[in-house]
């Protein structure tokens, strides 16, 4: 009997150390595009890219919040004095249903993609078969659309 309270401690210890590192570690919350035209890049966040926005705390005409996930937001923050150019290598990446499809709405809207490489309307597949493109937002952002199945 002794061995077995002294056992159900030790997994009560080891549960509550596991839950005390869960608590601890990062989650993602949210990224930020720093733009120059707020109307511009959250049009672009809302009819482009199908995002929902949500309530934003500063009510201050500088914001515009994006549901992205769960639980991650994209902020779209106003302020930025020009457009710079930005690497694709750096850029955010979303997952659709179908990617024809999604490709068919960027058409409707005259919204240039491509491969990686730069190719217009041109889909890369990754070694894992995934397929993808990319764009750009308004103020240069790289978008990676992907049709991954996680």
């Amino acid at each position: 009997m002794k061995s077995v309270l002294i056992f159900s401690g030790f997994l009560l210890m080891i549960g509550l150390s596991l839950q005390s590192q869960a608590q601890s570690k990062p989650r993602f919350n949210h990224i930020t595009v720093y733009v120059t035209d707020l109307n511009r890049g959250a049009d672009f966040y809302k009819k482009v890219m199908l995002l929902d926005t949500i309530p934003e705390p500063f009510h201050d005409n500088r914001h515009v919040w994006f549901k992205i996930t769960d639980h991650g937001q994209l902020h779209v923050v106003s302020g930025a004095k020009e457009d710079i150019p930005h690497d694709v290598n750096i850029h955010m990446a979303f997952t659709v249903a179908s990617l024809p499809d999604f490709m068919k709405h960027l058409d409707q809207l005259h919204v240039k993609y491509g491969n990686f490489a730069g190719e217009q309307n041109k889909v890369a597949v990754r070694p894992d078969k995934i397929e993808q493109i990319y764009l750009q937002d308004p103020d240069g952002y790289w978008i990676e659309v992907d049709n991954d199945r996680f």
